[in-house]
């Protein structure tokens, strides 16, 4: 080969090497940087799409709003629910929470791209309060995503579940709550006002929630009375959200005592205990999860006829799903069913740190509810056995007409079941009483009973 012949050949591979390192780095480039599909914001047309949508349950109806690409955005929502409910966009414009049977408008302005919406109040969007903004003509007009996909939006950072040394610090400096059961008068008609409240409860040192009360406690307060009593409930609502009351103990159409209430209003519920039971009453407003968890519960214990007279308790189990610091139940924790804290009578470890007390040779019964919203409850006295169960308005063990010497370890109960054991305790000690399912018994729901001489 020549000189000459030889330079064009090198010319030749240079400028192959050239364009094949020029397409590489442009192929890169592209991967890494694509080409933008986004064709930039819409030119605002000038006119106006007015929409009008509804409440049906917990959901938007419709849910999925389309809108010519470029117009100004009205939503007017027409609460035909029970409660408030609010619309907050992921542009920014809000409504306020508008009242059950109110109208309220939304400017939610150009609309050049997809925008999600959702009801912003405690457990609304995880229930499916959701609605999505879409532009004619785009393909991503899909229905709103899941409840599940919905929760991503909720506040932010989950707490983390207390340990259980940090729970029992609490309970040691925390009030402790009464677990004595309220004695029986001669009265047959009771008057009873309940007040709504909502405060904040420390949980553990530097984990708080937000808590809503009857009275101003969780479990509220224990309503003691015998078949044929008649209970007159006034219910107040304090609080800044609709509330309400649903008693079980009372045989009823529901739709009239037990609607949600608007803040500051106040509605009267009248119920006559036709059977003996320990029967759960607790807020009816969706999401119950959330309101139950967040401390809207308590109990009635209606006496079976010529029930003996004895040293008796009342313990109510319950769950806490921590959200962020200081805020309500995390939809996605209760969702779940996985709770961070379970407490006898509203916090955990109390009796541990605060032990009951009886008597030797005293006879013991204690009423127990399972008050949920979720879990199950084996409730078990170590060192006892029982030898009267009561449960969901029977006795499957009656010591007084048992004739096989049979005996049994635990109360099963189901979220709103409950019943009440007996035993008398052999000797001085501490007698722990649990939930069996050991690993709510560690998140909280154990305690003692200090049997003295």
């Amino acid at each position: 080969m020549n000189g000459d012949s030889g330079s064009r050949v090198l010319q030749a591979l240079v400028g192959v090497l050239l364009v094949a390192t020029l397409s590489l780095a442009v192929g890169y480039q592209s991967r890494v940087n694509p080409a933008s599909t986004n064709e930039g914001p819409a030119v605002a047309t000038g006119a106006t799409t007015e929409v009008t949508i509804r409440v049906e349950g917990m959901s938007f109806e419709p849910n999925v709003i389309e809108v010519p690409q470029g117009n100004r955005l009205l939503i007017t929502l027409e609460n035909t629910g029970d409660q408030a409910h609010d619309i907050t966009l992921a542009t920014g414009p809000a409504l306020d929470p508008v009242e059950a049977g109110d109208t309220a408008t939304l400017d939610a302005g150009v609309i050049a791209s997809r925008v999600d919406g959702w009801c912003s109040l405690t457990g609304h969007r995880a229930m499916g309060m959701s609605l999505s903004i879409v532009p004619v003509g785009q393909a991503d007009a899909a229905e709103p995503g899941s409840p599940e996909e919905a929760t991503a939006g909720d506040p932010a950072p989950q707490a983390n579940a207390p340990t259980m040394a940090a729970l029992l610090d609490q309970a040691r400096v925390a009030e402790t709550a009464p677990a004595d059961l309220p004695p029986l008068d001669e009265a047959t008609v009771h008057d009873v006002t309940l007040r709504v409240t909502e405060t904040i409860e420390t949980v553990a040192p530097g984990v708080t929630r937000a808590l809503w009360t009857y009275n101003g406690s969780a479990p509220g307060p224990t309503l003691h009375g015998r078949v044929g009593d008649t209970f007159h409930v006034t219910l107040i609502n304090d609080g800044s959200m609709g509330h309400s009351i649903d008693f079980h103990a009372g045989e009823l159409a529901p739709d009239e005592p037990m609607r949600t209430i608007a803040p500051g209003e106040s509605l009267t519920y009248d119920f006559t205990a036709t059977r003996a039971g320990i029967w759960m009453y607790h807020c009816a407003t969706m999401p119950m999860s959330h309101h139950i968890a967040n401390g809207m519960f308590g109990v009635v214990v209606i006496e079976p006829d010529d029930l003996e007279p004895v040293r008796s308790f009342v313990l109510v189990q319950s769950e806490m799903y921590l959200g962020a610091d200081g805020a309500g139940t995390s939809p996605v924790k209760a969702a779940s069913g996985a709770p961070d804290v379970v407490a006898f009578n509203g916090r955990a470890f109390q009796y541990a740190a605060h032990p009951l007390k009886a008597r030797v040779g005293e006879r013991v019964r204690i009423w127990v509810l399972d008050g949920g919203p979720n879990s199950s409850l084996s409730f078990h006295v170590v060192g006892t056995q029982f030898d009267t169960v009561w449960s969901e308005g029977a006795y499957s063990l009656n010591r007084e007409v048992a004739t096989d010497h049979g005996g049994a370890q635990v109360l099963p109960l189901l979220a709103a079941q409950g019943g009440f054991v007996e035993f008398v305790a052999p000797a001085a000690g501490r007698y722990a009483f649990v939930n069996h399912q050991m690993s709510l018994a560690e998140k909280g729901a154990q305690g003692i009973l200090e049997v003295r001489d």
